[in-house]
């Protein structure tokens, strides 16, 4: 799957080598304190990511680091992100962290995220935990986990679901 959209590469990133670019996209999210920069880092590595799969030791790296980003970052649209990335390059191992931060993140911004994220990758084992979210105090969060729980049992009565398949 190809992303069509060109993030803002300041420091010319995406011309180094995967592990180069990979660590210095990881110093970023980790140390910088500029949110912009952390954002711009994280979808950069998501797109390391591309093409590849959970067979891929750099697939698991980027998958490690967006997790980091969920239980670590203090800012939330950059968990928006991680949320985003992790669907988009269906990095299923992710799953539980996406539910941890629909349920308990402080953000409702970051939970409805992590709710259309795992509606995205079709994460129907989630169904009974998101239940949960239908009663958070902000209402977005419980629109979106209605919507999520609609859609999610709508594609197991489908009868030719594929777990794999992203959107």
């Amino acid at each position: 799957m190809v992303l069509a959209i060109l993030i803002f590469d300041d420091d010319n990133i995406r011309q180094l080598p995967v592990a180069e670019r990979l660590a210095r996209c990881e110093r970023i999210i980790k140390n910088d304190q500029d949110e912009s920069k952390r954002w711009d880092a994280t979808w950069l590595a998501g797109e390391i990511a591309e093409n590849r799969d959970d067979t891929d030791p750099v697939f698991n790296q980027v998958a490690d680091l967006m997790g980091w980003i969920l239980e670590n970052d203090d800012n939330n649209v950059v968990k928006h992100e991680a949320c985003y990335q992790i669907a988009a390059r269906n990095m299923r191992s992710k799953i539980p962290h996406l539910i941890n931060s629909a349920l308990n993140d402080e953000s409702g911004l970051t939970k409805h995220e992590a709710l259309e994220s795992l509606g995205l990758m079709r994460a129907t084992e989630a169904i009974g935990l998101i239940n949960d979210a239908l009663n958070d105090p902000n209402e977005d969060v419980r629109q979106t986990a209605a919507f999520v729980i609609k859609r999610l049992k709508r594609m197991q009565e489908s009868g030719d679901y594929k777990p794999s398949s992203i959107i």
